[in-house]
């Protein structure tokens, strides 16, 4: 077999699912807890954190146009890959799509991508968890020592952050335990989270002056389109959803009404809250790290900011499950296609979970959390996910044209006009993203390739003829 033909090679959706049938993991999953995860793992630090941040340098007022810009660029790539899960079912969302549509080097190379939206993002989001956690502790009169409050920074004679490294194991024991009891804790600590969000547009709308809408779009179109690229985070983690397609009982049924639904219903939340937040406060004064409880803290609702500062900790805590969740099956998906070490495919045989993986994931994004600056690194979440959106889009019409016969239980309206308008939406906010962000992204997918030459491309169960093309 020639090189091109080795990076070019396919996996038959056939292939896919006999892989599946082979190695189950336990079906215990329906459309309401895939609508749970969803939205546990998007409501979470964009609602609580980047929204003042948006307003108050690029937006202003507008800033519900960004978070509509951004919506639509989701819903459109939601939709594609609504039919991608309901026509291959399988474990490993844009990687495993990539590998059917594209072939292995592609998506290796997704593969690779979304290790930064779900390890990296894991990381970085633990982080967040570790400052509003220490933020309630000081409230109660508890402050921790300072070595053990951050990432190793010898200025600041910081070590370790300790919440951050503390919540990942509990998560990881949780993940552990099985898919089932997860889901049940992601849906109490989802239903929490939305029940503060609502408490907060309750409370803030009786406070809203339609005057400081005025000027409405202060920093032009060009600032709507930047705030869109960054509230863009906000939305990250509906593609989440895709990785526990082996896990749903009806996954043909239930994945779309998942993704969609998820995607929708915090689309919603997020137009809401940004307009009752610039409602309530000047654009101009919403540049901190708490927004929302600013803005209750600014009309002297002190108490319902206090709950607003645990919504956000338990928000904080369903991104961060749904996120390592998705790591781990996609790292699953992988190794069972032999593009990673087998240790990351292994079942436990009562739990029916791949346990081993999931504690590897948590000592590495514990590592990561716990002892290394992610600012930088964190950046790129956005870019990464934004390029697996447009891989997923275009996926969709060369599958509709190259498997034309496959069925699929869901198909995406207006094929091709969705996933290019997918394409489009998602091509420009790259586009409004820094250039230091983008060449950054370039680094990181060099790096995967020398990876994939190395070890993946050798290994590789297709290279083997271990499944048929």
């Amino acid at each position: 077999m020639s090189l091109k033909e080795q990076l070019l090679r396919k996996k038959s959706v056939a292939s896919l699912m006999a892989q599946v049938e082979s190695r189950q993991l336990k079906k215990t999953l329906g459309a309401f807890d895939l609508t749970m995860l969803g939205i546990g793992a998007i409501v979470g630090t964009g609602i609580f954190v980047l929204t003042g941040v948006a307003a108050a340098e690029h937006a202003g007022p507008a800033l519900v146009l960004s978070f509509v810009l951004s919506g639509l660029a989701c819903v459109f790539a939601a939709l594609c890959y609504a039919e991608f899960a309901s026509t291959v079912p399988v474990s490993g969302s844009a990687y495993t799509y990539s590998y059917t549509a594209f072939g292995e080097l592609v998506a290796w190379m997704i593969g690779w991508d979304l290790i930064l939206e779900y390890g990296v993002a894991s990381a970085a989001v633990a982080s967040g968890w570790s400052g509003y956690a220490q933020g309630l502790l000081a409230g109660f009169g508890i402050h921790l020592p300072v070595a053990l409050t951050n990432a190793f920074d010898a200025s600041k004679g910081t070590i370790i952050d300790l919440p951050a490294v503390v919540i990942i194991f509990v998560i990881t024991l949780l993940l552990m335990k099985g898919t089932r009891e997860s889901a049940r804790f992601n849906t109490l600590m989802v239903i929490i989270k939305v029940a503060v969000i609502l408490l907060f547009l309750i409370v803030g709308i009786g406070y809203v002056k339609p005057e400081n809408w005025s000027p409405f779009m202060p920093f032009g179109f060009a600032g709507v389109a930047t705030g869109a690229a960054t509230v863009f985070f906000a939305f990250i983690g509906f593609d989440a959803v895709s990785t526990a397609a082996e896990e749903v009982r009806n996954p043909q049924r239930d994945m779309p009404i998942g993704i969609i639904t998820s995607l929708l219903v915090c689309t919603l939340l997020y137009i809401a809250v940004s307009l009752t937040l610039t409602g309530i406060v000047p654009y101009d004064m919403l540049n901190v790290k708490n927004p929302v409880a600013f803005a209750l803290n600014y009309v002297k609702q002190d108490w319902v900011a206090g709950f607003i500062s645990l919504g956000a900790i338990v928000g904080i805590t369903t991104v961060l499950l749904v996120m390592m969740y998705g790591q781990t099956r996609l790292f699953f998906a992988m190794s069972r296609d032999g593009l990673l070490p087998a240790v990351f495919s292994q079942v436990h045989p009562t739990t029916q979970v791949p346990r081993k993986s999931t504690l590897i994931v948590g000592i590495l994004v514990a590592i990561f959390s716990g002892l290394l600056p992610l600012n930088k690194l964190a950046e790129l979440t956005n870019i990464g996910t934004l390029f697996a959106f447009i891989l997923v889009s275009i996926g969709v019409v060369v599958l509709r044209r190259t498997n034309p016969e496959l069925r699929r239980a869901f198909r995406t309206p207006f094929v091709p006009l969705v996933p290019i308008l997918a394409v489009l939406f998602c091509g420009y906010l790259v586009y409004s993203l820094p250039a230091v962000t983008k060449i950054g992204f370039l680094g990181w997918l060099a790096a995967g390739a020398v990876v994939y030459f190395l070890y993946g491309r050798r290994h590789s169960h297709l290279r083997d003829g271990e499944y048929g093309k």
